[in-house]
């Protein structure tokens, strides 16, 4: 599969633009990662892209993203691509033995509260947002109270890349992308 083929999928199954811009910002950071251990940018931007496309159809634990699963096969995605990203989801306790699963799952959240904090600067951007932005709104626990910020600590342990690293280069690789997230704000 392509990864215009897997954009038009997305779009197929998802109305939601601020979920379309999550999928967007996951597949930016998952390319970003590949690049810096020598992975397939390709392989892994798929899955970053594709992770959360059955998300408005199913939009529970008890299926998503396991029912996903058939409509990437009848799409032609490869098995693997579509293990890992199954991978992602806690409740289906795969193990994650592998670096891109590792990479997926410390991708998928942070770049959530990234986009949050992004979007309550005075800029409305990426360009100039620095972890020690992102920092600050961490230690607010009412600030993005639906992210695990216990979760996203672990997945990047786990992805081994200490958090604020993490962070950075996360911010980074959204950057990359800034338009399509809707994230350029107010920076000239």
């Amino acid at each position: 599969m392509t990864r215009e083929e897997a954009l038009t999928l997305v779009r197929e199954y998802v109305k939601n633009e601020g979920l379309v811009r999550h999928m967007l910002s996951v597949e930016a950071a998952m390319r970003f990662y590949a690049e810096k251990f020598g992975e397939d940018v390709e392989h892994w931007g798929l899955i970053g892209l594709l992770h959360d496309f059955d998300w408005e159809i199913h939009p529970t634990l008890d299926q998503h993203p396991q029912d996903g699963a058939p409509i990437l096969r009848e799409r032609g995605v490869p098995e693997d691509i579509i293990q890992d990203i199954l991978s992602h989801a806690d409740h289906l306790q795969m193990p994650r033995d592998t670096l891109v699963r590792k990479a997926i799952c410390a991708c998928d959240e942070i770049t959530g509260l990234i986009t949050a904090v992004a979007l309550v600067r005075p800029s409305r951007s990426l360009y100039d947002l620095e972890p020690s932005s992102v920092k600050k709104k961490w230690k607010d626990k009412a600030f993005a109270a639906g992210t695990s910020r216990t979760e996203m600590e672990h997945a990047a342990r786990e992805f081994g890349v200490e958090l604020w690293e993490h962070v950075g280069n996360v911010i980074q690789s959204m950057r990359r992308i800034a338009p399509e997230l809707g994230l350029v704000g107010n920076i000239q």
